[in-house]
């Protein structure tokens, strides 16, 4: 292993014009790294948590909820590509419901909630450098968004690529725009300092801020959790929700043995001998929304302490250059995540919310429910759910990539009376198909049609009556 990864590192990063407090970050977790640091957590070193306080239980007046909304501000994550589902530009500007995309549904539920409310609520979001142009040009069509003093939006850092070899900066001449990668979410804190928008919303007069994904219709700005929060005096809180089958996926909340503290593990730090008890809702019924409560004084102060440094655990990312090409160089990404801040900050909370407040699009499965009439949008823009949502597990083969999944399904069925619906091999599925009970489309070896108002049950396709 060559001695100058760093070095060499740090100048690439120089030369990028990374912000110096972004590249004093990546330098504790590259030492981190060259000490063999993975940032697993063994199953063998947790307790998992079965109780947490719900919101449902919490008292929190009308007063205590406005006075509080009034000085928070809502914060999403919009540096996403949605590469996993073939996109290649922000993932809030996928289609979710009829033609309206995540970000238009993020910015008609601000503007509604600060209608109701009198909040003034600003929306900031956080970019990445492939995705601020197109967010910002789609974002002109709400100008009433805007909130005087404060940032629409603030830059993601970036840093090198690192062979895995020799942990030294990858070079990739046929597209060097892939010789960089995102810090993982954990990112947030460095760019909300560095960027100056976390001084913006201080001077601004507001004390909260509710972060949480784009690609999350369900977390809402709420003015009881909002209430909750601020009475809590807490510096930090995470939102969870109970673990069911579609929690494939998902950061989950644990104790650590050593030293009692809650701490964050991610699926990327869950060893694979574990990964099965990681998913027993009876030993870890809690997974993470990634939707966070922040008190921004707080955070102010422990980045002065740190110089904008915060101590986050590692995650070790191991990629290939060209994500789309696994015979190219095998490189290792470092990486963070936002919600492992809860370890940071002494007295954070824990609160357990509905559902409805995690509806998180990760795959064309969770796209499907999204878009049907599992969901009902209110008057202000939220999602209602009819009842349950059923399991969706589509072919990947002919599905997972959100082009492919449009032209065979460019109508959503109706999944109402659903309880799963399992897709095999190559199907389309014509106008008004209904899916009922635990459906399930087997492999036909061809391509293969769903006619329009067929039904789609236990035993495949019924036609449609008459």
């Amino acid at each position: 292993m060559r001695t100058d990864g760093l070095a060499l590192s740090r100048q690439k990063m120089l030369d990028g014009d990374v912000p110096q407090t972004a590249i004093e970050v990546f330098s504790r977790f590259y030492r981190m790294l060259e000490t063999g640091a993975t940032g697993s957590i063994p199953e063998s070193d947790i307790d998992g948590i079965t109780d947490a306080p719900s919101l449902s239980d919490l008292q929190v007046t009308d007063d205590d909820a406005r006075a509080a909304l009034a000085v928070t501000a809502v914060i999403k994550l919009n540096g996403g590509l949605g590469t996993s589902m073939g996109l290649d530009r922000a993932k809030s500007l996928l289609r979710v419901r009829d033609d309206a995309t995540f970000l238009d549904v993020i910015a008609r539920q601000v503007l509604a909630v600060r209608k109701d409310s009198g909040a003034r609520l600003p929306l900031v979001l956080m970019n990445s450098f492939r995705t601020r142009d197109d967010t910002l040009a789609a974002l002109a069509a709400y100008p009433d968004l805007p909130v005087d003093g404060v940032p629409l939006d603030f830059l993601q850092n970036r840093e090198p690529k690192l062979r895995a070899d020799d942990l030294t900066p990858v070079e990739w001449p046929q597209d060097p725009s892939l010789e960089w990668c995102p810090p993982g979410h954990g990112d947030f804190y460095t760019a909300l300092y560095a960027s100056g928008a976390l001084r913006s919303l201080l001077d601004a007069g507001f004390r909260y801020a509710m972060v949480s994904n784009s690609d999350n219709l369900g977390a809402t700005p709420d003015a009881r959790l909002a209430g909750w929060f601020a009475a809590t005096g807490a510096p930090f809180a995470a939102e969870v929700v109970r673990r069911t089958p579609a929690d494939r996926k998902g950061g989950q909340l644990v104790v650590r043995k050593a030293d009692g503290r809650t701490i964050l593990r991610e699926t990327a730090q869950t060893l694979p001998d574990d990964l099965a008890t990681a998913m027993d809702p009876a030993i870890h019924a809690f997974v993470t929304t990634n939707n966070l409560w922040l008190d921004l004084q707080a955070l102010d102060a422990e980045l002065e302490r740190t110089g904008g440094v915060l101590e986050l655990p590692l995650i070790r990312n191991e990629k290939t250059v060209d994500p789309t090409d696994k015979t190219s160089t095998p490189v290792v990404q470092i990486e963070s995540a936002m919600g492992a801040a809860i370890e940071v900050f002494e007295g954070a909370a824990v609160v357990e919310v509905d559902r409805s407040r995690f509806l998180p699009v990760k795959t064309t499965n969770d796209l499907l429910v999204l878009r049907s009439d599992v969901y009902r949008p209110t008057d202000d823009y939220r999602l209602v759910a009819s009842g349950p949502a059923p399991f969706v597990d589509l072919d990947k083969r002919f599905y997972a990539l959100v082009d492919d999944f449009d032209r065979r399904i460019p109508v959503a069925p109706s999944l109402v009376e659903a309880a799963s619906l399992r897709v095999e091999g190559d199907w389309s599925l014509g106008r008004g198909v209904v899916v009922v009970g635990e459906a399930v489309l087997h492999d036909a070896g061809s391509p293969s049609q769903v006619p329009d108002g067929a039904r789609v049950g236990p035993s495949g396709v019924a036609a449609p009556a008459g």
